[in-house]
Order: structure tokens, then sequence, then C-alpha cells
């Protein structure tokens, strides 16, 4: 069979695991603070017909050598971590991070997640947890006689407390940050994972040495450009398209070439 075949066979795959990136992010439009997904593409192996700088006769060099190529295909998907817009949500337990950092979250067994996430909620020892129930590390526990929550932008959180009782101050939220934030790996639940690749988490006070502030009563939204995925759509659509008319081609040719020799 055609070599050209397989070459843009593989194209095809490419191209329809770029759709399904694509898809994922456009799922996840109205995800608080989910991160965009970014396909990276890189060709493959070359069969080295003749190597570049090869003598073409006693006294010549070919200035150019004559390779042919594989296909291509994805080798990663990047988190592109930037900034999403922030909705107003007027609730109390909602904190936006407005800067690098993300929360630390306890998960069940013992080990640590991270999330940008910032819809708490309490449970029934008043301990500030996600929407799925995991733990903020670290914990800060309202009293049941609390009238009013107050978070500042340094993560320091105060309680009003009913009656007159005056206020006091509940604990402090920290975030964490980490030197390759895309090597985080994604676990679903809108958590994230220390991997080699991320490096150790740095945990720190919000808005001091390089950590973003706190903002109550923000959730950030996600990151997703509708638009610029509904454009990344069309042009993954347009290139599946010329490959399967590759496929098409090279096929013509070889059924012009069993017809006619």
């Amino acid at each position: 069979m055609d070599a050209s075949i397989w070459v843009a066979k593989t194209g095809l795959t490419a191209q329809q695991k770029r759709m399904t990136v694509i898809a994922n992010n456009l799922a996840n439009v109205n995800t608080v603070a989910f991160k965009k997904d970014r396909a990276v593409f890189e060709d493959l192996l070359y069969q080295n017909v003749r190597q570049p700088g090869a003598s073409a006769d006693a006294q010549t060099i070919a200035p150019t050598g004559l390779m042919i190529g594989t296909g291509s295909r994805i080798i990663a998907t990047e988190k592109m971590h930037q900034q999403g817009n922030m909705i107003s949500t007027e609730n109390a337990l909602d904190v936006a991070v407005l800067g690098r950092g993300l929360f630390q979250i306890q998960q069940a067994d013992g080990t640590f997640a991270y999330t940008r996430d910032g819809s708490f909620k309490l449970n029934d020892q008043g301990q500030l947890i996600t929407a799925n129930g995991q733990p903020l590390v670290p914990a800060i526990t309202v009293p049941p006689n609390t009238a009013s929550i107050t978070i500042g932008r340094d993560g320091t959180v105060d309680a009003e407390l009913e009656a007159g009782a005056g206020k006091i101050t509940l604990g402090q939220i920290q975030i964490g940050r980490f030197v390759n934030e895309a090597g985080l790996q994604p676990t679903g639940k809108n958590l994230y994972r220390e991997t080699t690749a991320s490096g150790p988490v740095e945990i720190g006070v919000p808005g001091l040495a390089g950590f973003g502030e706190l903002a109550q009563g923000s959730l950030e939204a996600s990151n997703v450009n509708v638009v610029e995925e509904m454009v990344n759509m069309i042009e993954t659509q347009r290139a599946y398209e010329v490959n399967s008319k590759a496929i098409s081609a090279a096929d013509g040719m070889l059924r012009f070439l069993n017809q006619n020799l």
C-alpha cells in the first residue's frame, strides 16, 4: 500500500484527537476555574533517503538531503493557566484567587490536591470543604453562632458572632504555587495533583512574595474563549478533510495503476 495513505492516516488521527481536546474545552466553558487545554503536535520519524551534505560526486556536496516524512501525532496536551474572568456571587464562602496560587485540598487517602475552584461549603462540623466534601488545608472551622464571615485579601478569616459576642479570627487560608503549573496532573473534580514535572509545592500567604490575592464573594470563571475554540474547531475540521482527500487521491492513483499496468 502507498506510504502516503498511512501518512495521511496519522494526520486524521491527530486531528481527531485535537477535536476531542476542543470539545472538552467547550464542554467546560461554565466550569468554575477550568483551564483550557492546547494540543501539542510533533512530526514523526523521517525516511532518510539521502543525508544532507552527502557527496554528490567527487568534487561536490549535496546542499540538501532527501528526507521523506511519515506523518504527525499529538504528544501532549498543555493546560493554559491564564487568569479567568471574575464572577461576583456575593456568597461569603466563595473565594477567587487573583494571580498565582491554588487552594490546597486534603483527599480521602490523606494526600493533597490543588484547585482554583473556591466555591467552598460548610460541613456538619462547620469546616470549610469543597463541593465534593474534601476539606480545605489548613482547616478553617466556623462556630455555629457565627453571624457573618469575612475573608481578607491575605486569607485571614474572621467571624462576627451573634448577639454582639464580638469578632474572632478563625485562621488564615494559604495557597500553593508551582514552578511549572502546566506540569500538574488534572484528576477531575476541578483538582490537580503534584507531579515531578510540576515541581514541589510552595505554600505561602496570599498577597505576599508573588502569591496571588484572594477575593471574597467572587469565583474565577473558565478561561475558555468560545469564539477562539470555534475557530480552532473549523481549522481542525478543514485539516481533517484535507487529510481525508489525500487518502482518496492516493487511492485513486493506486486504482489508476492497477487498471492501466
